[in-house]
């Protein structure tokens, strides 16, 4: 069971290796992993070795993509996303160069090394899911994954690992911002015992906390704007309002979060990977061009690795279920479909 804070059993510090404040990477290389050029020849002959198979793209595995020397490197990136830092990003991929249901399948086989299960994002089984600006209506321009605001830090609904695909960036702005989960509850732990009190209690709108302590391991599963709405998304009337002391906390995180957060400069091609149970992240604002390349395209996936994925809360188990459980449906959209909206979480907002 996950307890709640007070008790003996929450830690007064975690001192791990994902306990990390943004300015202790004084260069990329630290979590940046960078493909030669032969390297990018051997994703591409794993990539023709699969298509060799005449198989479905959702079928592609570490057994059918095979990246012997790739691979390994993928293997450290997967300890680290789990059990270390938290997050990784591969780079060396140019889409300019493929096809999208080439440069999709590419991006595919490197996920499979990182974690094998792929999750379902919505009720209808999108898997692939386009974070592309839409101004078409008032609705789409405000939605998180569809403005070109700066969003406040959070984590998906599901999924250890959220991984995307950054097919090309914006004229301007729209970094990845990430922060420690791991270092936000050490600054709350010790500044603001009462917010971490609030976060770790069931009694939120849907009867579960946002913080987590559970087999030894602090989580966090939380969305801002479906807690307290916006001018696009209001919580619905019959729906109970967070009280003051939780809005509180919620700001807590972000004030905490912005503390140590990480800024990483995208580039086309890039594939990140972060442990969405503990680590947050968020985007600055973006101005997308008109140019080639210059609107900002990124293809998100939420995953889970049968090897190396946590054991999870009572809570959280449901949302899980419904990505990764067994004989769902699932659409694979490789270009964005006008249809393709769907709300932010399944809760309320």
């Amino acid at each position: 069971m996950e307890s709640c804070y007070g008790t003996r059993s929450f830690p007064q510090l975690i001192d791990l290796p994902g306990a990390w404040h943004g300015n202790q990477f004084s260069d990329e290389s630290e979590y940046v992993y960078n493909l030669s050029s032969h390297e990018v020849e051997e994703i591409e002959n794993a990539l023709c070795h699969f298509k060799a198979l005449g198989l479905d793209g959702g079928l592609i595995c570490r057994q059918n993509f095979p990246l012997p020397t790739v691979g390994k490197s993928l293997d450290l990136i997967r300890l680290d996303v789990h059990e270390g830092k938290g997050f990784g990003l591969v780079r060396g991929i140019n889409p300019l160069d493929y096809s999208a249901e080439d440069l999709t399948m590419m991006y595919l086989g490197v996920q499979s090394y990182i974690a094998n299960l792929r999750g379902r994002q919505d009720e209808k089984g999108n898997m692939l899911v386009h974070v592309v600006a839409d101004n078409s209506s008032n609705l789409s321009s405000q939605h998180h994954r569809h403005s070109t605001s700066e969003i406040t830090f959070h984590n998906e609904e599901s999924g250890d690992i959220v991984s995307w695909l950054t097919r090309s960036t914006a004229a301007s702005g729209g970094r990845c911002i990430i922060a420690s989960g791991y270092a936000v509850y050490n600054i709350l732990n010790r500044h603001h015992p009462a917010s971490i009190r609030q976060l770790s209690q069931p009694k939120w709108v849907f009867a579960k906390p946002l913080f987590f302590y559970h087999r030894n391991r602090i989580m966090l599963n939380f969305g801002r704007v479906p807690l307290i709405g916006n001018a696009i998304h209001p919580r619905p009337a019959h729906l109970p309002r967070i009280s003051m002391k939780q809005f509180e906390a919620l700001e807590d995180i972000e004030r905490a979060a912005r503390k140590v957060q990480l800024e990483i400069e995208t580039k086309p091609g890039d594939i990140h990977f972060i442990n969405n149970l503990f680590i947050l992240h968020k985007r600055d604002s973006f101005k997308n061009g008109y140019g080639v390349g210059e609107k900002r395209h990124l293809v998100r996936m939420r995953l889970r690795d049968d090897g190396l994925g946590w054991n999870l809360p009572e809570s959280l188990r449901k949302e899980w279920a419904d990505a990764f459980g067994a004989g769902l449906d699932k659409l694979w959209h490789v270009d964005p479909m006008p249809e393709g909206y769907f709300p932010l979480r399944s809760y309320p907002n």
